[in-house]
């Protein structure tokens, strides 16, 4: 079966070239002019589209110093730790007004433009400000049914990373976007350690090709790990549909995606060693990168979940139902004192609009996330 489609004009999935995805995230530093010379690098460096991510601290999170919203744990980098979610999102967006600008500028230069929302006035600023023509879920919204629906709805179609989502939640991912509009699915493999040095064997490559056959849609690969070989071995041995990576001007400036972001020159080399092994095999792209060997280390096992110790913490990073504002016993949840935010203490998302119109069992204060002995 023929899984392909075409993406604002660029045909992605069984026969056609790997698409390339340039992430750009937060490595801008909150400077606009560091924001244009990725776009400009991302181009330059033969990718076929750029990405970005919409959302404020408010949009993602809540304005919180609780237990819940203190980052932790011992893999994660010191300049994260003992930060709040509200005050990491806060350094780490992309200003709205910069979007629209960016959006331009990469059609000035013929590379498309796209970005990732995080709630319903993402998807509205995206669609009507900035004009895109396609969207991207990223690993952690991939259980936020609700959000799935607003972008469903605009009719466009839609990258999904999933993470380490279980095999149901993917296949509940999919018939949402599917059923609620989007007219084509793209599914990224993705894993995220967020590693300077990722172990190979937790890679699970094999997974490419199994949400193909299984789910009857495109596949590819998103890379949160440092270096070009496994994004290189998705594309050319597992034929990813897509793959993205993390860019940075300069890996040295810092951030918190810098240690597994690429810098242009590694960019331009996984680009021009992708294309290589489109033209003529595995060995001519991973020619002095990786032996036949490791390529069969990465492979890995079919494993839907976590891969590692990790991926099991970062879960707590996807969103849930969290009180927002104070609430007295047999108060109604409302979506005024009721939200779907970072991080995933609660109830998963899917539960939002079935806990709507239901009052609460006791008292509740602002920041508290949404359980079910908490609700009538």
């Amino acid at each position: 079966m023929d899984t392909s489609f075409s993406i604002a004009g660029r045909r992605v999935g069984e026969g056609a070239p790997c698409f390339i995805i340039a992430e750009i995230s937060g490595n801008h530093h909150q400077s606009f002019e560091e924001a244009e010379a990725l776009v400009r690098a991302a181009k330059a460096a033969g990718a076929d589209a750029v990405k970005l991510q919409t959302y404020t601290a408010d949009t993602i999170t809540l304005n919180s110093d609780k237990r819940e919203f203190v980052v932790g744990g011992k893999d994660h980098p010191d300049d994260w730790k003992g930060a709040t979610l509200y005050s990491l999102y806060q350094t780490a967006h992309t200003p709205w007004e910069w979007q629209p600008k960016l959006k331009k500028l990469a059609d000035e230069l013929g590379i498309l433009f796209f970005s990732s929302p995080f709630d319903d006035s993402a998807v509205d600023f995206l669609e009507h400000e900035v004009g895109v023509d396609f969207y991207k879920v990223a690993s952690y919204e991939a259980v936020h049914i609700p959000l799935l629906k607003k972008i469903a709805a605009q009719h466009k179609p839609v990258i999904i990373s999933i993470g380490f989502a279980t095999e149901e939640e993917v296949a509940l991912a999919i018939k949402t976007l599917k059923e609620g509009g989007a007219p084509e699915v793209l599914v990224l493999h993705c894993v995220t350690a967020y590693a300077d040095a990722p172990v190979l064997a937790d890679m699970n490559l094999d997974i490419i090709d199994d949400i193909r056959t299984r789910f009857g849609v495109p596949a590819g690969f998103s890379d949160n790990n440092a270096g070009i070989m496994v994004p290189t071995i998705a594309a050319v041995v597992h034929k990813a549909a897509a793959v993205e990576k993390h860019l940075i001007l300069s890996r040295a400036t810092g951030g918190p995606d810098a240690r597994f972001s690429l810098e242009p020159t590694e960019l331009t080399e996984m680009v021009e060693r992708i294309r290589k092994g489109e033209r003529e095999g595995v060995d001519a792209a991973l020619e002095g990168l990786a032996t036949q060997a490791e390529v069969l280390v990465t492979n890995g096992k079919v494993n839907y979940g976590p891969a590692s110790p990790m991926e099991a913490e970062n879960r707590v990073f996807r969103p849930s139902v969290w009180v927002k504002a104070p609430m007295k016993k047999g108060d109604t949840f409302t979506i005024e004192n009721t939200r779907v935010a970072r991080p995933g203490h609660g109830m998963l998302p899917k539960h939002f609009e079935e806990i709507l119109g239901k009052h609460a069992t006791c008292n509740i204060e602002a920041a508290t996330p949404v359980t079910e002995d908490l609700v009538e």
